[in-house]
C-alpha cells in the first residue's frame, strides 16, 4: 500500500509516498480503509524534528495523526465494529494516517458524523478532541454558562473549534487572529474578533473568564491582569513551563493555569460527531490535496493563508 513518510526531517520536500506492507488487525485492533487524513500543527512540527519530535519520530515515519474511512477488517477481540462502517479516529503521535490503511485499538475509534464527508469527518479529531478536553475539562466550561471566552489563534484548527464549541457551552466569544482571517472567525461564530496584529488583547484594560491559547505563544504572567478572579488561562502545552504555571496551576485562589494534553477517548469523538450531526459544530473545512500532492498540503497548512483545517484524501 501506499504511504506518506519521511526518513530525515526538514521542510515538506522530504516527503515522499512509498510502497510499504499492509497492516493486519490483531486484538482489539479494527483495519481502517484510509479515505482522509487531516495535517496538523503537530504532523508540521514531527516532520521539522524540533524539541521532543527527534524523539516521538521513528523514521521512516508516516504523518497523518487522524483519519476517516471504513472498517475493512477486525481483529479477534473487536466488538464495537462491523466491516463497512464509517468511521473516524485519532491515531496519536506515532502517525501513521497518511496512508491506505491503518490499524487503530478500538477504543480510539468512532462512527463518523453522518452528516458530513468522510473528508471533512478527518479533520475532527486531533484539533477536536484538543478544543474539547481544554474547554471541558481544564477549563470547566460545561460549568460556567455565559462565560466570557477569549481563544487566541482562532482561525487555526484547534481555535476554530474552540470557536464552535464554547458558543455550544453558551459563552461569549472573542476570537484573535490575523486581519485577513477575521471574517472567518465571525463565520465560525465569534460574537466579538480582535486582530493581534494591531492591538494587544492584554492591554485592553479587559478581562475574560476563560483564555485559551491554542498556538501556544502566552505565558501566564502575561494574561492574567485580563482574567476574571476565578478565570483559568488554558494552553495546548500540557505541561507547566515556568514556575509561575506551576503556582497558577497549583494555587487554590485567584486565576490558575491549566495545560491539555489530547486525550484519544471514543466516547469525546463520539460527543463531537453528535454535536455534528446536530448542526451545533461546523467543521472548519480550509482545502483538500490528494496523497500525490502530500508536500503542496503541508506547505499550505504552514502558509500563511491556511486557516481551520487543510485534509488528505487518499
Amino acid at each position: 500500500m501506499l504511504a506518506a513518510r519521511f526518513h530525515s526531517f526538514g521542510g515538506p520536500e522530504v516527503l515522499r509516498l512509498e510502497e510499504v506492507p499492509w497492516p493486519h488487525p490483531r486484538g482489539d485492533e479494527v483495519l481502517i480503509r484510509v479515505r482522509a487524513s487531516s495535517v496538523n500543527g503537530t504532523d508540521l512540527g514531527l516532520r521539522r524534528g524540533g524539541g521532543p519530535a527527534r524523539l516521538v519520530a521513528r523514521r521512516p515515519y508516516t504523518v497523518g495523526l487522524d483519519v476517516a474511512g471504513e472498517v475493512a477488517g477486525l481483529g479477534p477481540e473487536v466488538t464495537a465494529f462491523d466491516p463497512g462502517d464509517r468511521v473516524f479516529s485519532l491515531l496519536g503521535h506515532g502517525g501513521g494516517g497518511a496512508a491506505e490503511y491503518v490499524t487503530v485499538r478500538q477504543s480510539r475509534v468512532a462512527a463518523a458524523p453522518a452528516r458530513v464527508s468522510l473528508e471533512e469527518a478527518a479533520a475532527v479529531p486531533l484539533a477536536g478532541l484538543t478544543a474539547l478536553q481544554a474547554l471541558r475539562d481544564g477549563a470547566g466550561m460545561h460549568l460556567r454558562p455565559g462565560a466570557r471566552v477569549l481563544v487566541n489563534g482562532a482561525a487555526g484548527g484547534i481555535g476554530s473549534f474552540a470557536v464552535g464549541l464554547a458558543r455550544h457551552y453558551g459563552a461569549v466569544v472573542t476570537g484573535v487572529a490575523r486581519g485577513p482571517k477575521l471574517d472567518f472567525v465571525r463565520e465560525l461564530g465569534a460574537d466579538e474578533v480582535l486582530d493581534h496584529t494591531s492591538l494587544d488583547f492584554t492591554r485592553l484594560g479587559r478581562s475574560w473568564d476563560v483564555i485559551f491559547d491554542t498556538p501556544p505563544a502566552l505565558a501566564f504572567p502575561q494574561v492574567r491582569a485580563s482574567l476574571a478572579p476565578d478565570g483559568v488561562f488554558v494552553s495546548t502545552r500540557p505541561f507547566p513551563t515556568s514556575a509561575a504555571d506551576l503556582r497558577a496551576r497549583l494555587g487554590r485562589e485567584g486565576p490558575r493555569w491549566a495545560g491539555v494534553r489530547t486525550q484519544e477517548r471514543s466516547q469525546d469523538l463520539a460527543f463531537l460527531a453528535r454535536l455534528i450531526d446536530a448542526g451545533q459544530l461546523r467543521v472548519p473545512l480550509d482545502r483538500t490535496f490528494p496523497l500525490a500532492e502530500i508536500v503542496a498540503a503541508h506547505r499550505h497548512a504552514e502558509g500563511p493563508e491556511a486557516r481551520g483545517k487543510t485534509v488528505v484524501v487518499i
